[in-house]
């Protein structure tokens, strides 16, 4: 699994894998129906291009592997659960200002 500049996608098969592989690592909880999901992308992107070797970017499309979601009771899209050292931290449901996401990533320590 490589996490670069960009959010990694993610799957039942690398999710486990991604929270051991990242010590801070937030997911979005997104399906392709939802607008506020599309409206956060690119803010996520941009995140995860500025905060390359801080913390990871993950995306999980809820249609794609709803038992990720139903895992982490995912039950509002875009949901964004950040995770420390593969335990939630923080969840922030709704799309947010990039600035919120900063936020709460420096708060991982990560920043």
């Amino acid at each position: 699994m490589n996490a670069g500049t960009s959010a990694v996608s993610l799957t039942t098969r690398t999710f486990d894998e991604a929270l051991a592989a990242y010590p801070a690592l937030v997911v979005d909880f997104w399906a392709p129906w939802c607008g506020p999901c599309r409206a956060l992308a690119p803010v996520l992107e941009d995140v995860a291009r500025e905060q390359a070797g801080r913390v990871v970017i993950g995306k999980v499309n809820v249609d794609e592997e709803p038992e990720i979601a139903a895992r982490f009771g995912i039950r509002s899209i875009p949901t964004l659960i950040f995770f420390q050292d593969g335990k939630p931290r923080d969840t922030v449901v709704g799309a947010v200002p990039k600035s919120e996401i900063t936020t709460r990533v420096a708060e991982m320590g990560a920043d």
